[in-house]
């Protein structure tokens, strides 16, 4: 089966994240098509999937229109049920989707006041006290879970669930804005952030897109608090290694250089997005 799953922006797209991961880490199959956040509106890009306006959106393989996330996510989990996209654990499972719909539901100032932007991080965003409150509530529900449930892995109920793919962007803007937590809160964003398929997701949102000035703010940067990407560049001139593309498989013709070696991709993205943190392509990594 098909599905066809219409995101935004690599870089700033919270929900486009979440409809994501909720495909390439369960390993469902589909075709993606990008709606581009700085062009005309999105509901306006997703005509053809009326009544869809908003990104994430899924058609399915029969022709259904899914788009919200919350039910991207639980229709899946009915088709998939051995996927695992919800924890097997009654009491885990339970947990886990409260947590899902308390972040689906909730958190406005968060989201107001932080925007996602995977391409920066501040040093200081001087949180506002309703900020922090929310903050605050992230830590006791987090910290509840990962007591309870937690004992089977770094993620909230233990193994990777739709509750750790819908608190993903949340991660990100508490690594992007610094904003104070705790050892538990703190532990569990750097497991988002060296997650392979968050890093994934944020090379290719360093690699594709413009910078769209509405997301920045007026705070002191830093660097990106996540793990620190291989050193490589693209080269316009130079013999590759691999004679195809470790992705597609079709004949190399863009460039990049990491450890005094050279490699090919059969596109610009292929190759902007292998540059920006090759070790989250495990495809590449295999030709070291």
């Amino acid at each position: 089966m098909t599905y066809d799953l219409y995101i935004g922006d690599y870089a700033y797209s919270s929900w486009s994240l979440r409809g994501w991961l909720l495909f390439d880490k369960f390993g469902i199959g589909r075709n993606t098509t990008l709606v581009d956040f700085s062009d005309k509106s999105v509901a306006e890009q997703l005509t053809k999937i009326a009544p869809a306006r908003t990104v994430p959106a899924v058609k399915t393989p029969e022709g259904a229109v899914l788009s919200d996330s919350l039910a991207i996510a639980e229709e899946l989990a009915t088709r998939y049920p051995d996927a695992g996209l919800w924890p097997s654990d009654p009491g885990a499972r339970a947990t886990a989707r409260n947590l899902a719909a308390e972040m689906h539901s909730g958190f406005f100032t968060l989201r107001n006041d932080c925007p996602m932007n995977l391409r920066l991080s501040y040093a200081d965003c001087s949180p506002s006290e309703d900020l922090l409150k929310d903050v605050q509530r992230l830590e006791m529900i987090w910290e509840h879970a990962r007591a309870n449930y937690g004992a089977d892995g770094p993620w909230l109920c233990g193994t990777y669930s739709v509750a750790d793919v819908f608190y993903a962007p949340v991660a990100a803007r508490i690594a992007g804005y610094n904003l104070p937590v705790g050892e538990v809160a703190q532990t569990y964003v750097g497991t988002h952030l060296a997650d392979p398929a968050f890093r994934r997701w944020r090379a290719m949102g360093m690699a594709h897109g413009a910078t769209l000035p509405w997301y920045a703010k007026d705070y002191p940067t830093r660097p990106w608090p996540g793990p620190k990407p291989l050193a490589a560049k693209a080269l316009h001139d130079g013999t590759p290694e691999n004679a195809n593309c470790p992705y597609s498989g079709k004949p190399s013709t863009h460039l990049i250089e990491l450890n005094g070696r050279i490699f090919g991709f059969c596109n610009a993205f292929c190759r902007d997005k292998t540059a920006a943190d090759p070790e989250a392509w495990p495809a590449f990594m295999a030709l070291q």
